[in-house]
């Protein structure tokens, strides 16, 4: 069985998250996302909202993929999840060139901590190569519209945490 581990923070996962998912279910049998606690960032959701919202968004890719998807918290060392969880591959999503800068210090890092686990790197999907959720984050604070960078589900928690967005320049209001 091929395992994968994909890692992140996911505050929140955004529409390019689920496509590298998606994506890495073809590759894979069996793929762990794996939330990363990371207290330094200082999330918006609690690790508990997090994994839930991971779970929920992926309910339906394992069916539609035929891949295993298990959410899978974890606060240690990238490489003592991944032999945690049975991982022989990291799954990494690049966006940009800054992302690849970054990510290869890490994968030498990691090979140097264990060189039997690989990193496979996914290209983001052209229409969401600018998602970051740090900036998710940032339009739904300011009242803007980010339906566009996740999904229902995810969008009606950050309007939880903010409201709703503010009508668009030029939009009547509505009786």
């Amino acid at each position: 069985m091929r395992t994968g581990l994909y890692p992140g923070t996911f505050d929140p996962i955004t529409l390019g998250h689920i496509d590298i998912i998606r994506r890495a279910c073809a590759l894979l049998d069996r793929l762990v996302i794996g939330v990363a606690i990371n207290r330094d960032k200082g999330p918006l959701f609690s690790l508990e909202e997090r994994v839930a919202m991971v779970e929920e968004e992926c309910a339906g890719l394992a069916a539609e993929t035929g891949c295993e998807i298990v959410v899978h918290p974890f606060e240690n060392l990238l490489i003592d999840c991944a032999h945690d969880v049975g991982a022989r591959v990291i799954v990494r999503g690049l966006r940009a060139v800054a992302d690849f800068e970054y990510e290869y210090q890490m994968v030498g890092m990691n090979r140097a901590l264990d060189s039997s686990i690989e990193t496979v790197f996914l290209m983001a999907e052209a229409r969401y190569q600018a998602i970051a959720s740090k900036l998710v984050k940032e339009i739904a604070r300011l009242g803007g519209d980010v339906s566009n960078f996740v999904t229902p589900g995810v969008l009606a928690r950050l309007e939880g945490r903010f409201g709703a967005p503010a009508p668009a320049r030029g939009a009547k209001a509505r009786d």
